[in-house]
């Protein structure tokens, strides 16, 4: 008996006539893509899911706030809280401060409380115009001194020194930094008053404070923060800058100058502001070495800041010699607010923000 014959089914070439049809999904239309899932219909059943209330996986590329877990969502609003709170404090401050000092500078005066030259509280005489002065004064002439040193020293820590003579360098800096300023304090008194008084016995005046030697601290309590500050900011300039430079012929210290510091400028500029406030804001060091004489300023005679006066009658004050002590608060408050302003005006024209 012959068996029957099998047929043989030729490989047909590719074409529209030779592939399998794939089932066509429920839903949509359009032509089907590879594996049979229509690109449209895809995305047609998503946003179906989506319009239904389905649930989407976990890895979501959707950045909306449904998406997000709630570990980050908790996060988010610890953050908005203290961002929040930040503002609020400097608001209660600032409304506290003129709310306590505005009554009393309206009172005596504008004119006579900032432009008066005598502070006697006996005599209710509330002139702070030497104190003004006199803390101007030691302010810019500490920063005038501090600033140059401070950016030498930061170039020499981040580019010149050898690795373990910055290592070690850097270590006291970031230790000068914390100390106390009653530490301070006793330092100028036992190192720097005596030079002082040298100085004033050979130029036949009374050995007492003086604003150099209150210049002269502030410029050691403000050198460890401009150092520091500065430094970073130099070791953040890419390295691609100085190859440049290097490679279009500089020496060494013509790119330092020239590319890396002019780059590091906006960190640098921080670090001055910083310094600036604790410059104008110290009062226990000064106290110890500026002789708190409420006059006008002068190099080598004693002079007041206007921190020294709230911690020294602030015990035995009372009254309208209270609320004096807190308007020389709010002028401070003003003062350090126009130079954080000024300075970074300044700084803007050329080319730098303190937020960048």
């Amino acid at each position: 008996m012959s068996r029957p014959r099998r047929k043989l089914h030729r490989n047909r070439a590719p074409g529209p006539a030779g592939r399998r049809a794939h089932p066509a999904p429920a839903s949509g239309g359009g032509t089907a893509g590879r594996g049979g899932v229509r690109p449209v219909a895809l995305a047609s059943q998503a946003a179906g899911a989506g319009r239904a209330g389905t649930k989407r996986p976990a890895n979501s590329i959707d950045t909306g706030r449904w998406a997000k877990p709630p570990v980050e969502l908790a996060m988010h609003g610890l953050f908005l809280l203290c961002g929040l709170l930040a503002v609020a404090a400097v608001l209660f401050m600032t409304v506290y401060m003129v709310a306590s000092g505005g009554p009393v500078i309206a009172k005596v005066g504008p004119g006579a409380f900032l432009f008066g030259r005598t502070w006697d509280p006996e005599k209710m005489r509330f002139g702070i115009l030497p104190m003004i002065l006199a803390s101007l004064a030691a302010t810019f002439g500490a920063i005038l001194i501090a600033l140059p040193t401070g950016i030498l020293a930061a170039v020499f820590l981040a580019k010149l020194a050898p690795p373990r003579v910055a290592a070690v360098l850097r270590a006291l800096v970031d230790l000068l930094a914390g100390i106390p300023s009653v530490v301070y304090g006793l330092l100028g008194a036992l190192l720097i008053m005596p030079l002082i008084f040298r100085l004033q016995t050979a130029l036949g005046l009374p050995t007492r404070g003086s604003l150099l030697a209150a210049i002269l601290l502030l410029v050691i309590m403000i050198l460890p923060t401009i150092i520091s500050v500065s430094e970073t900011a130099i070791r953040s300039v890419p390295a691609p800058y100085e190859d440049a430079a290097l490679a279009l012929g500089s020496t060494r210290l013509q790119s330092i100058f020239k590319v890396i510091v002019p780059a590091a400028r906006s960190g640098i500029a921080a670090g001055t502001v910083l310094g600036t406030g604790r410059a104008i804001g110290e009062a226990m060091a000064v106290i110890m070495v500026a002789g708190n004489a409420a006059i006008l300023p002068e190099l080598l005679k004693p002079v007041r800041l206007l921190t020294a006066s709230i911690p020294l009658e602030w015990a035995y004050s009372g009254g309208l010699h209270r609320d004096a002590l807190y308007g020389i608060g709010l002028t401070l408050f003003v003062f350090i607010m126009i130079i954080n302003i000024v300075l970074n005006r300044m700084l803007k024209k050329g080319g730098v923000s303190l937020d960048s």
